[in-house]
């Protein structure tokens, strides 16, 4: 006679992996924030660093993570050039040290 398994735990805890609070990578860019892309990205270094996941989870979390990273950058570029063009005058990038913490 072959044992039964409830799987109903594994299911539980499968579908805890997948939930995610932030939107998903698979969202429009423009919907998701800086923060968002963190936070996600976050949560799937989280995952991958308990080493417990089958390998084509694992696959797709770094997928996933690599994707994100791509994103994050080309936000932080876009960020960038913005402020690039509110810093610009006629001369070019008008750049200027940060103050000292010691005097101020």
């Amino acid at each position: 006679m072959v044992e039964r398994i409830d799987l109903r735990p594994v299911a539980r805890a499968s579908f805890r992996l997948v939930k995610k609070e932030t939107p998903s990578v698979s969202s429009p860019p423009d919907e998701l924030s800086f923060e968002d892309i963190l936070a996600r990205l976050s949560s799937v270094v989280d995952q991958l660093e308990q080493g417990d996941l089958p390998l084509e989870r694992s696959l797709a979390f770094f997928e996933e993570g690599i994707s994100l990273s791509r994103l994050g950058s080309r936000r932080l570029d876009q960020a960038e050039a913005r402020i690039e063009q509110l810093m610009a005058d006629e001369d070019g990038i008008s750049t200027r040290p940060l103050p000292d913490e010691d005097t101020e």
